[in-house]
């Protein structure tokens, strides 16, 4: 092991306790992200691991921003805004996979995959961040019908709106940092941004939803009003995190596959 990386290790380190302490990480999801850093940075070097800053940095801002009016979603979500070691690993497994496979097999397809994976996280948690404070409810795409802020499955034009421009925020550093062309950052943009609708699909038929027992109402966790709630859509392993990791994945295969065969 090399200083440099020693040092880069320590600056992990010192990243994750800082968010740990400012309860933007979990004491699981801090073990998790410093895993995750030293992964992304073993293959990608500090340009990895600053887009990867980039990505934390932005989304847990915006998971903080307006709390108060988002307060209410925390009735519905299963878990909040301080990300536990699945949200990490749903958000940052698969940059992670491909800094362990650049460190063996040094491809520039692989940064194509690095900024694919961290454009669909972004680009999914701008559009709930910011979606979630749009004046009308959202519409679900299942059944075509406005439901509750906070429902998975749903869209709004201003989620879409800020998808499109967290998507569009790591395909550009990405650009910048690793020296990328034009065609480079189409494509991290493009399959980034379609991360968050194939986000969209699965969260509306494949997620999860529960149905509350005394009070009736549409959640996404199984305890609700002190009973457990019943499952009403969906399959009951499969919720956020799960669907997150799944619709990253498909767009980094579906982005890459389209890559390299034009």
């Amino acid at each position: 092991m090399s200083a440099d990386f020693i040092v880069v290790l320590v600056f992990i380190l010192f990243s994750v306790v800082v968010a740990w302490k400012d309860k933007m990480l979990s004491s699981s999801g801090a073990i998790m992200a410093f895993i995750v850093g030293g992964c992304i940075a073993l293959g990608f070097g500090i340009e990895g691991l600053f887009l990867l800053g980039v990505f934390f940095i932005s989304s847990s801002l915006l998971s903080k921003f307006n709390k108060k009016k988002k307060r209410r979603l925390e009735d519905i979500h299963e878990k909040g805004s301080t990300r536990d070691w699945a949200q990490v690993l749903a958000n940052g497994g698969i940059a992670a996979a491909f800094g362990i496979a650049t460190f063996w097999w040094d491809s520039p397809i692989f940064i194509l995959a690095l900024g694919i994976s961290l454009a669909s996280a972004n680009s999914d948690t701008w559009a709930s961040e910011l979606g979630a404070l749009s004046r009308r409810p959202p519409i679900s795409i299942r059944g075509l019908k406005r439901v509750d802020t906070g429902t998975s499955g749903a869209i709004s034009l201003w989620g879409t709106i800020a998808g499109f421009f967290g998507s569009m925020l790591i395909a550009g550093v990405a650009t910048l940092i690793f020296q990328l062309n034009l065609e480079s950052f189409i494509v991290i943009l493009l399959f980034g941004f379609i991360g968050m609708f194939i986000d969209t699909i699965f969260g509306a038929y494949l997620q999860a939803e529960f149905i509350c027992a005394k009070c009736g109402r549409h959640i996404e966790k199984r305890l609700h009003c002190q009973v457990e709630a019943m499952l009403c859509k969906g399959h009951s392993w499969i919720r956020n995190d799960t669907v997150n990791f799944i619709s990253s994945l498909s767009a980094v295969l579906l982005g890459l596959f389209l890559y390299s065969g034009f």
